[in-house]
């Protein structure tokens, strides 16, 4: 059904003056008087787009701080007033996208506990439902493009045509450098199967640290994305929420000023001659890289064979841990990241699995 899609592109939306569009203020909107200062500085930036604060926190566990409420909803609305700013927060429920719009709330989200729920992701678009509303779908916790995709379906279908997609990473079980692992592979197919949908990064979310935030935007537009959704907490130490993730105004400032922003095509005849030699280049090795996963393959089935004649189990747990400690280190010898090689050799290990059961059952 995604190709049926019409997303309205992003340049036509009010709030975008350019690339990067920003999202920045407070995770949490915790006082009147915080969430003005943070306003206030932020609109001396004049580079944010729209000011956020989270209203409503859905949190892992209770008794953790789960956001002031529809009284927040009032201060979002002394800062449009007073800065100019349009506002955003995130919605969970119907009764927060109808608290929001009452409000004057010019940008709503969805969160990414609420997109990998069909239900509650339908409850909003209900909602919705008439509204010319402008309207963001975080990805779910869980790396699944078709859940992703459906969330921003239910919108369409409710009649919303400024839709976008915020990209804010993916929970993992293992502990990796980053709070949530990017997968930039999913937005990146996303993009391939709506291609007008606006694309926002939250590197706040992905990092979880806010050493992380800049190498993180700096991908996200690298990447061609539109925008970025950045925290920013007149002092982040005293947050009350994910105080490592947010920057001061001032920080930020300094985050934007460093990032450099490329061109997503070149019109440069000498350019294109030489990127076109490269990407020949590349096409080769991935035609030998596939000759070798073929050779590879059948000596898996030869295996499985072997196997199979001797009445021995496929999984070999003492193999596999050997093999990916070794190529783990060989890898990182030649540049490339742990996490890479063991998706890549987990993903090779699954498919010979998969050509010894044929073997094995045959």
């Amino acid at each position: 059904m995604d190709q049926k899609l019409h997303i309205e592109p992003i340049q036509n939306w009010s709030i975008y003056k350019g690339r990067p569009l920003l999202i920045s203020g407070p995770c949490s909107a915790e006082t009147e008087e915080q969430v003005m200062d943070s306003a206030r500085q932020l609109a001396k930036l004049n580079k944010v787009d729209v000011f956020r604060a989270g209203i409503w926190k859905p949190r892992t566990r209770p008794n953790a701080f789960e956001g002031v409420g529809t009284e927040g909803l009032k201060w979002l609305k002394q800062v449009k007033q007073e800065t100019g700013l349009p506002t955003g927060t995130e919605v969970a429920t119907q009764k927060h996208v109808y608290e929001a719009l009452k409000f004057g709330i010019d940008v709503l989200w969805i969160g990414a506990r609420t997109s990998a729920n069909p239900f509650a992701v339908q409850e909003i678009a209900d909602a919705l439902q008439g509204v010319d509303a402008m309207v963001f779908v975080k990805n779910p916790v869980n790396p699944d493009l078709e859940l992703w995709i459906g969330a921003i379906e239910r919108l369409q279908a409710a009649g919303i045509k400024r839709i976008g997609a915020i990209h804010r990473g993916f929970s993992a079980y293992e502990k990796t450098t980053y709070r949530n692992q990017p997968k930039w592979q999913i937005p990146i197919e996303l993009r391939l199967r709506i291609p007008d949908l606006p694309l926002l990064c939250d590197p706040s979310h992905i990092g979880g640290a806010r050493e992380y935030l800049l190498e993180i935007a700096q991908e996200a537009m690298d990447l061609n994305y539109d925008g970025l959704m950045i925290e920013s907490h007149p002092d982040p130490d005293s947050a009350w929420s994910d105080k490592s993730q947010q920057v001061t105004p001032q920080a930020l400032e300094e985050l934007l000023g460093r990032l450099v922003l490329r061109q997503p095509v070149s019109s440069d005849s000498n350019f294109l001659n030489v990127l076109g030699a490269l990407r020949s280049q590349i096409d080769i090795f991935d035609d030998q890289l596939l000759d070798l996963m073929e050779q590879r393959m059948n000596v898996a089935q030869t295996i499985g064979k072997y196997k199979k004649d001797n009445n021995i189990t496929i999984l070999q747990n003492s193999r596999w841990e050997e093999i990916v400690k070794k190529v783990v280190a060989k890898g990182q010898d030649k540049g490339l990241s742990a996490e890479f090689i063991d998706q890549m050799f987990k993903a090779i290990h699954l498919e010979s699995i998969n050509h010894q059961v044929k073997v094995m059952n045959a």
